[in-house]
């Protein structure tokens, strides 16, 4: 069969894990049990004298020049959010849903494909199961990286992780999370196992042994960061793609006026695992993308010529049965939890 089969030019899978916008609230660190009724935190506008300080091009670092544009002041609106002067405490909090079927595509125009794609995730799953993915996923739900900025510089950072059963919470793990390292998952914390192995059991489809049904895997994730009484704080901010003039320079993004990070930013930080790049030990953890995609520094570490991206890996993986490394394979099924479409376009 490999021989003669193609990649599917219709081929897309849905992601596994999948988020929900994080909101954020406000509250006093010794108030924590009583965080359901913290206001929100909400945005605000203000507008600011800026002066100029953008790189100049050589012909205008004339002084003459460089003096007149000052006299101009760099009039901005941008939106803020900031804790109330009378809290420390930061309350971010969001559901998390893991869905099991990783690797059956939700399109595929190849039967074919479609059944030796089957095969083979049904291969790396008996040989090396969903463990070592989901505890690099627990892991970076206990350290917070979800927080991104609103991580730095804070006094101390606490989550909880709950499962959810009929809208209430079952099980509770506790972390601090500035303890845990982001560079590393080397997860020795008991409570961080015990996290990784109900997310495995959402990514198998295990049973539960008294319904009979597919585990229902639904996490409800809450931060408490403690930075400070009035300190500005950080949501998502919004792409405005065509800006008129005079409109604001940041807009800052809400959920019915409560002040939000996106779901897509907070899948991303969970998402942050692949170590097994080259480059890896220098740069630490990127998130799992088909070619290794870092926006913030404008590189790819995963090039096709060094055949480490998710195309060549799959390929070869299915259309040549060359099985890759351990951590490749790893790397491939945590793409195909991640989601997207990946037909053969030509």
């Amino acid at each position: 069969m490999s021989n003669s089969l193609k990649t599917a030019s219709v081929l897309a899978f849905e992601r596994k894990l999948d988020p929900s916008d994080a909101t954020f609230h406000a509250g006093r660190w010794e108030d924590q049990k009583a965080s359901d009724s913290w206001p929100a935190v909400k945005i605000n506008t203000k507008s600011v004298r800026g002066t100029i300080s953008n790189r100049l091009k050589a012909k205008d670092q004339d002084p003459a020049k460089l003096d007149a544009a000052i006299e101009n002041p760099n009039l901005q609106t941008v939106d803020v959010a900031a804790l109330p002067a009378t809290v420390d405490t930061l309350k971010v909090q969001f559901t998390l849903r893991v869905l099991s079927g990783a690797g059956t595509p939700s399109a595929c125009n190849s039967a074919e494909y479609q059944t030796k794609l089957l095969q083979t995730v049904q291969g790396y799953v008996q040989q090396q199961g969903f463990a070592e993915l989901a505890s690099r996923y627990a892991a970076n739900l206990a350290n917070a990286r979800f927080l991104w900025r609103n991580r730095h510089g804070a006094e101390e950072v606490q989550v909880q992780v709950s499962t959810l059963k009929a809208g209430k919470a079952d099980q509770t793990w506790t972390f601090q999370a500035l303890e845990h390292n982001t560079r590393t998952f080397e997860a020795s914390d008991p409570q961080v196992k015990a996290l990784s192995a109900v997310i495995a059991s959402g990514l198998s489809g295990a049973r539960d042994e008294a319904t009979g049904r597919p585990c229902h895997v639904l996490l409800q994730v809450t931060a408490f960061v403690r930075v400070g009484a009035g300190q500005e704080v950080f949501p998502s901010q919004e792409l405005i793609l065509e800006r008129g003039r005079g409109d604001k320079s940041k807009t800052l993004y809400h959920v019915d006026n409560v002040a939000a990070i996106h779901s897509q930013k907070i899948g991303n930080a969970i998402r942050t695992i692949d170590t097994w790049y080259d480059g890896a030990a220098e740069l630490g953890p990127i998130a799992v993308e088909p070619y290794g995609s870092v926006t913030t520094q404008g590189k790819a570490y995963r090039q096709p010529k060094q055949k480490q991206d998710f195309y060549t890996l799959l390929d070869e993986w299915l259309l040549k049965d060359k099985v890759p490394a351990v951590e490749q394979q790893h790397f491939v099924m945590a793409v195909l939890i991640r989601g997207g479409v990946f037909g053969d376009a030509s």
